[in-house]
């Protein structure tokens, strides 16, 4: 990664990250409530039967409460569990999910573990992000899990970031690895982006 573009993201990381940190509890449960609402939508609208979505830190607009509709619903949901090799593995989401901390102190879910390959088969994938652009650049927060899963799938179903408001901004810095997604979901809306060479 070249440097001018290594110290951009990490400067823009950590202005999205004390914003988000700054939000007060009412913003983060009225958030979580218009993220689920989103991705109902959204899951309707695609006819989604299987699916892969994180599990929401405490600062991310939140997921917890879709994924519990979403597997009371029927549809099965693989969450990530992230690996020492950098790659991710998945384990699908129960009524009675039970989650531990992962390696970098995200929440990850306890049960049978299916590897890597497992997302290969899902109508839709829900990540996390810092923020997306225009054209559907996302900043992800630098570890590279979900850029190395979206580049390894073949036939790639659309992939939707999750993030608040305001972080649909106008440029995010982007490097050769990085991957686009198909659009965004945030407590308000759901956006279709033009990603390059999707």
């Amino acid at each position: 990664m070249s440097d001018p573009i290594a110290a951009a993201k990490r400067a823009q990381r950590a202005e999205l990250r004390e914003r988000r940190q700054l939000l007060s509890e009412s913003a983060r449960d009225a958030a979580a409530e218009g993220i689920a609402r989103q991705l109902d939508a959204l899951v309707d609208s695609l006819g989604v039967r299987s699916m892969s979505c994180f599990l929401s830190t405490t600062t991310e607009p939140g997921t917890r409460e879709f994924v519990e509709g979403a597997v009371r619903r029927g549809i099965r949901v693989l969450l990530p569990v992230t690996r020492t090799d950098g790659l991710l593995d998945w384990s699908v989401a129960t009524p009675d999910l039970d989650i531990t901390e992962g390696l970098f102190g995200s929440p990850e879910p306890v049960g049978e573990l299916l590897g890597p390959i497992a997302v290969g088969d899902v109508d839709l994938l829900v990540i996390p992000a810092a923020a997306v652009d225009g054209t559907g650049m996302r900043l992800g927060w630098g570890r590279g899990y979900f850029d190395k899963t979206i580049g390894s799938m073949e036939g790639c179903p659309p992939v939707y970031a999750v993030i608040y408001d305001s972080e649909l901004v106008d440029e995010v810095p982007a490097d050769v690895h990085d991957q686009p997604v198909t659009g965004v979901v945030t407590p308000t809306k759901t956006v279709l982006l033009a990603p390059v060479g999707r």
